[in-house]
């Protein structure tokens, strides 16, 4: 029994890290796969659903047009608003 609850401490602290990782990303020249990956609330359906609508109509303007995205609601956005980039960062 100690041994199944510290397994289960182990398992929520590794996806608590993995959550923690997450962006930020380049809304407008990621693939789905890298959207999928570091965008909480957005699997590859989202994701690919995101590319496909950012191929047919260019490229993202706010954060707040990935609303217009089928599955994309503004609780994603919110959850995600500071991993969203619209370009990437200068170095």
């Amino acid at each position: 029994m100690v041994v199944q609850k510290w397994s289960l401490a182990a398992l929520s602290l590794w996806i608590a890290a993995g959550l923690a990782q997450a962006g930020p990303v380049n809304v407008n020249s990621a693939d789905a796969n890298t959207l999928a990956h570091e965008l909480s609330g957005v699997g590859p359906a989202r994701a690919a659903a995101i590319v496909a609508y950012r191929d047919a109509n260019g490229p993202f303007k706010a954060p707040e047009d990935l609303i217009k995205v089928k599955g994309v609601g503004e609780q994603v956005v919110e959850k995600n608003r500071d991993s969203i980039l619209l370009s990437d960062p200068t170095h």
